[in-house]
């Protein structure tokens, strides 16, 4: 908490002082996010960014390492952020712990590099001055209950290795104002350029940096550090922002390109309701900050009617703030630097621009609210100078406010345990909430509960019946799809193929809704439907081994001799085969009924001999005794029929 030292004080700063309040940063955030390293994968972008995602499976190489480069991930371009999740691949496996650490680690480093560059800034580094104020700070970033989000969430990388990377900028451009030089400005782009590569959410930091020379660096002002007379010019101050300025339209135009498919304000959600939201999202922020309750991972976009009193109460509360922090920026210049920190950062990811169908983030608060903590703790500092016992009450006050939102950010990380428990939780704390819906109703389908998965799925779609195109169209269109797997399993297969024809009808390239249709279709002996749906399904994906399988088993199987074709189903068979390595039974029985047709028999007898190996070997003795039988048919040279 604030210091009743004045910043002027000349006594060095112990360095054991400065040791142990690194330690303290460290383990209080070890004490919150600890228990993370005993959690799951969570079904919410991990399995996009990291569990299914086939390049970073296969760990750091560096032909991943150009992939990182040149792809994006789930609509997003951030390839520093990719090759860690690719160390961690190579480290740790898909162990979700080894992931969860990585997040911990560089989250304590954020949090201690912020305490020691707030110090320098405010302080200096033979001074005592502010260094009470900065650990609080820190302290509040730490373990605020906001930030549990981006820690907790593997797929959240990118907001803590960005943090690292923010910080590092921060100390970069302290150390080039201290002692300029081309040197220390480069290192400034340079590790500017790595965070933007992290998350491109930092390019508003140069603005930043525009407030930071303002106070508390007072770059404007001629005063001496360091034996350094330094003063600037407010042009002097905004050119040398140019090379950063560029490296962020650069990330811009990168995001601009990598979401351009997931973007979809304009089509979904009009400017109107898009500028409400973003203001109203501006007061919420600062309200969860000081009373950070029923917070969630996902937050539904407001339906219904626009209520105009709603944004223009927000529209006069922060103009009267902004007024408040102009008219005291020479009296409180911690105000104005503090306050314009919060919005700019939030600029990037208010929803002005709408990505998916969130109202607003936790994890977007992550550096924004920095700016906050500053300006709250410094006029604190400032108000208290008169009080009686002001050290005993700032103390108690600063322990008593770590300790409380300490516990409660152990509790909100607690619901990240799993993904059953996180929705559920969701669900408790939203309402009308799609999305926690479909995607709990997606791990009870996994964990064979199908009656509560149908009634989360049903749910899911009755709150967002109609959609526009989109992303909305591919959430919507996965609810009808896991709904109509569910429904099959319950032998209501009628109802499963409507919601299976509904998925590829709201996602035309929904390769995996053709499949499931083709398959439903296919049991209901339907075949040539059945045929058209995997023919499309492979038009999208080509490479997909389950599909050229199922069609190749057709094509090599069926009774009637129109649909038969030994040549393709060979190829088609041939090419699922080698897809999977050569390691599944199920496709080598398939490779031998198209070698069968085509009356290639001593070709069938020994891919059937090899699916039969492999049927043993995995313990499948159903599969095993069908091979036998397949393989005294091919002897006697009659095809499978």
């Amino acid at each position: 908490m604030p210091s009743p030292d004045p910043p002027s004080e000349k006594t060095k700063a112990p360095r054991a002082l400065i040791i142990g309040v690194c330690v303290f940063l460290a383990a209080i955030t070890w004490m919150v996010f600890g228990q993370t390293l005993g959690h799951e994968f969570i079904n919410y972008d991990d399995y996009a960014y990291v569990v299914d995602n086939a390049e970073v499976t296969k760990g750091l190489t560096l032909h991943g390492v150009a992939w990182a480069f040149t792809h994006s991930v789930s609509y997003n371009w951030h390839p520093l952020t990719t090759i860690t999740h690719m160390l961690d691949c190579q480290l740790y496996g898909l162990k979700a712990g080894g992931h969860h650490c990585t997040n911990v680690v560089l989250h304590m480093l954020a949090v201690v590099l912020l305490f020691l560059v707030l110090r320098e800034m405010t302080g200096g580094p033979s001074r005592t001055g502010n260094i009470w104020r900065s650990a609080f700070v820190a302290a509040l970033f730490a373990i605020h209950p906001l930030h549990v989000e981006s820690v907790a969430w593997v797929a959240e990388r990118k907001d803590v290795l960005s943090g690292v990377f923010f910080m590092l900028t921060l100390a970069a451009y302290v150390r080039y104002v201290r002692r300029p030089s081309l040197t220390s400005y480069l290192l400034v782009v340079l590790v500017f350029a790595l965070g933007l590569m992290s998350k491109p959410m930092l390019v508003t930091l140069p603005f930043v940096l525009l407030l930071l020379d303002y106070w508390p660096l007072n770059r404007g002002q001629r005063s001496e550090v360091r034996g350094q007379l330094l003063a600037a010019s407010g042009q002097q101050l905004v050119l040398e922002k140019i090379p950063l300025l560029v490296l962020s339209a650069a990330s811009c135009m990168a995001t601009v390109v990598a979401q351009g498919r997931s973007v979809s304000s304009i089509e979904s959600l009009p400017l109107l309701p898009r500028l409400f939201n973003a203001l109203l999202s501006c007061l919420i922020y600062i309200y969860q900050m000081f009373w950070p309750s029923r917070l969630a991972l996902f937050y539904p976009y407001p339906s219904g009617p626009l209520s105009v009193w709603l944004p223009a109460s927000a529209i006069a509360v922060l103009s009267v703030i902004t007024a408040g922090a102009f008219t005291l920026r020479k009296e409180r210049p911690y105000f104005i630097t503090g306050w314009l920190w919060y919005l700019g950062m939030l600029v990037p990811v208010i929803g002005i621009i709408q990505v998916g169908s969130q109202a607003r983030g936790d994890r977007y608060t992550y550096l924004p609210h920095i700016g906050l903590y500053l300006l709250v703790t410094w006029a604190i500092a400032d108000l208290s100078v008169s009080w009686r016992n002001r050290r005993e009450i700032l103390t108690i006050g600063a322990a008593t406010t770590i300790i409380v939102l300490t516990w409660c950010a152990w509790v909100q990380t607690s619901y990240w345990k799993n993904s059953e428990l996180l929705w559920s939780h969701t669900l408790a704390v939203t309402s009308g909430n799609a999305t926690a819906h479909r995607d709990l109703g997606n791990v009870l389908l996994k964990k064979g509960q199908l009656d509560d998965a149908i009634f989360h799925f049903q749910a899911s779609l009755k709150i967002r019946p109609d959609v526009s195109r989109g992303r909305y169209d591919r959430d919507n269109a996965r609810a009808h799809h896991n709904l109509g797997y569910a429904l099959e399993q319950k032998g209501r297969a009628n109802e499963a193929i409507f919601h299976y024809r509904k998925a590829v009808e709201l996602w035309p390239d929904y390769a995996d809704g053709e499949y499931s249709l083709g398959m439903a279709l296919f049991r209901q002996g339907h075949i040539n439907e059945a045929i058209a749906c995997w023919q499309r399904s492979l038009e999208i994906a080509p490479r997909s081994p389950v599909t050229l399988n199922s069609l190749a088993w057709v094509l090599s199987t069926c009774s009637d001799a129109q649909i038969r074709n030994g040549s393709r189903a060979i190829q088609l068979a041939q090419q699922a085969d080698q897809l999977d390595g050569g390691k599944n039974p199920v496709f080598a029985r398939t490779l031998a009924a198209a070698y069968a047709e085509s009356g290639r028999f001593n070709d069938a007898i020994e891919a059937a001999q090899r699916a039969l190996e492999l049927a043993v070997v995995k313990g499948d003795s159903a599969l095993a005794s069908k091979l036998r039988m397949d393989i005294d048919l091919y002897r006697m040279n009659f095809p499978h029929r």
